[in-house]
């Protein structure tokens, strides 16, 4: 194992994962997720495909990792992308199948390069040697198996920033358990307040149920409290994303409402109007259209009257903390 310099980690804790890797557990987890491919339940659906022997579920990708790109982000919220950027690595495919998805050639038509795990282990270095501030896995629930062994990997070699895991919010508790004291910072969405609405537009099922047991398992994990270094970037924390829909088809209230009273009103919490028509939302009677100022607005007072106490809301594409 590459010892890792004072300079090289500025000074700050190092991720849970290398305490992990150096007492052979995050090899173990590997391990666990890998052979689970056999009969696949990584997440809610549940398909039980044998992934390892090239059969393909709802997502429809196989055990390799596919990638779509990867590279320095800017346009995260501030303490994810700081001043150099979140080093982003998109991953194809996709547990749901949104109507209005602005990534659909990624996420429902696949594109993308099968790698390695030895190759999705050079990206997170890379990205690390270009000066990123966190690994942020998008779209990352089909791959965890792959993650963890790539991780392995990849802290052999001296990678030492912080994880954080970009997903839709569907995800099985179980497969998140595999990930604690590995994910330094969560960034889950949380689509819908309404199972029907949300089997409706994303294809998935129960979303309510599972995303709610999803967002109490990664607050038990890393808690209410967003954790941030000297320089106010994150390296420990849960901030849930919740993307406003024309006509109210998100239940914005109620979700607002229900991280503020079910979770902690301290988690912050992303309200964003980036909505616009895409894919097969196209020409739709309702989803064909932009969120209007008056539905955000309505966002922004549920925001207020839910309690909750931090988080941004995006204004002229760039984030207001609100205050």
């Amino acid at each position: 194992m590459r010892h890792r310099s004072a300079q090289e980690t500025s000074n700050v804790e190092l991720p849970g994962y290398i305490a992990l890797y150096d007492a052979g557990e995050l090899q173990q987890r590997a391990s666990i997720a890998q052979a689970a491919l056999a009969r696949c339940e990584l997440c809610p659906h549940r398909c039980g495909v044998d992934r390892l022997a090239g059969e393909r579920g709802i997502c429809g990708m196989g055990d390799l990792p596919k990638v779509s790109s990867w590279n320095l982000h800017a346009w995260e919220e501030p303490p994810i992308s700081g001043k150099r950027g979140s080093g982003t690595i998109f991953f194809s495919g996709c547990t749901g199948r949104c109507r209005f998805c602005q990534n659909y050639p990624i996420s429902q038509l696949g594109y993308g390069d099968v790698v390695s795990i030895d190759r999705l282990a050079s990206m997170m270095l890379e990205l690390q040697r270009r000066g990123a501030h966190n690994i942020n896995l998008v779209t990352p629930s089909h791959f965890v198996p792959a993650i963890l062994a790539a991780l392995a990997h990849a802290v052999r070699q001296g990678l030492h920033l912080p994880l954080v895991y970009n997903s839709s919010g569907y995800e099985r508790v179980e497969t998140l358990q595999l990930l604690e004291g590995v994910v330094e910072i969560w960034l889950p969405d949380a689509k819908y307040a309404d199972s029907a609405i949300a089997q409706r537009l994303s294809g998935f099922r129960d979303y309510v149920e599972h995303n709610h047991a999803a967002l109490r398992e990664m607050h038990r994990q890393v808690g209410a409290e967003l954790v941030l270094d000297r320089v106010s970037l994150a390296r420990r924390g849960l901030i849930v994303r919740h993307m406003v829909l024309p006509g109210g088809l998100a239940g914005s209230e109620a979700v607002l409402a229900w991280i503020a009273q079910e979770l902690d009103p301290q988690i912050h919490v992303s309200l964003m109007d980036q909505y616009f028509p895409a894919h097969r939302a196209v020409g739709d009677a309702v989803l064909g259209r932009k969120v209007s100022p008056d539905e955000y607005a309505a966002a922004l007072e549920a925001f207020d009257a839910s309690g909750l106490e931090n988080g941004w809301r995006e204004v002229s594409a760039r984030w207001d903390d609100g205050g």
